[in-house]
């Protein structure tokens, strides 16, 4: 790796560490100072509920579901970050918004916390990106994501009690809205000229011209006493 992918590769990390360490420290002075934070998700359909969706991301219900989001968040979304650099940051933004937005109207009226939607988002961005964008490299980066995160088709379905199948599947169709918008306005490689032809060039530098797993993802009903539910 050289040094303009070096510096590529730290400038992709910035956003989803920064977003990460915000995670962890809300979990810290949750936990530390014996704090309920589960009321800063998404609660449906109520004015209440509705800062929940900048907060819920931030909020998760125990360190198991933490760490269940951290690895995926920063490995999808450092992705998004190196592959999509001109595009990341309105992919980005469109996933945590727009999500938590549809999460808001359609949920069921429950707390709706965690990460793992926009986790679903990017990985869905980055699987039908690369293949809109018929770039080989980048559909070889899809076919990696569902090597990798194949399993998290089963968080779709409504099989495991306390999770939020509503902010995956959200998060997924947020992520194929967005890469219809902006993989599209990715320019094709030209493979007519094999001299200037380099496959590993063309993975580590895909060519834009648009500035451009979670499974556990825990709901918390409101009850009367305003408990949480396991």
């Amino acid at each position: 790796m050289n040094n303009i992918e070096k510096k590529r590769f730290k400038l992709s990390i910035i956003v989803p560490l920064a977003f990460i360490i915000a995670m962890w420290t809300v979990y810290f002075f949750e936990y530390s100072l014996h704090l309920k934070f589960y009321k800063y998700g998404i609660y449906p359909r109520k004015l209440y509920g509705l800062p929940g969706i900048i907060t819920a991301p931030f909020v998760h219900g125990d360190l198991k579901h933490l760490l269940s989001n951290t690895f995926p968040f920063l490995i999808l979304s450092s992705g998004l970050f190196y592959f999509y650099k001109e595009s990341a940051y309105k992919v980005f933004l469109l996933v945590w918004l727009v999500t938590g937005l549809w999460v808001w109207l359609a949920a069921r009226s429950s707390y709706h916390i965690g990460a793992s939607g926009m986790v679903y988002g990017f990985a869905s961005f980055l699987f039908f990106a690369g293949l809109i964008s018929k770039n080989r490299a980048l559909a070889a980066l899809s076919l990696l994501v569902v090597f990798i995160y194949g399993g998290m088709v089963w968080g779709l379905l409504p099989i495991k009690p306390g999770v939020s199948q509503e902010s995956h599947i959200f998060g997924a169709i947020t992520g194929l809205i967005s890469a219809l918008i902006f993989a599209s306005k990715t320019r094709k490689v030209s493979y007519s000229e094999p001299n200037n032809y380099n496959f590993l060039n063309e993975f580590s530098e895909p060519k834009c011209s648009d500035t451009n797993f979670s499974s556990i993802n825990y709901y918390l009903t409101e009850e009367k006493d305003e408990k949480k539910s396991e």
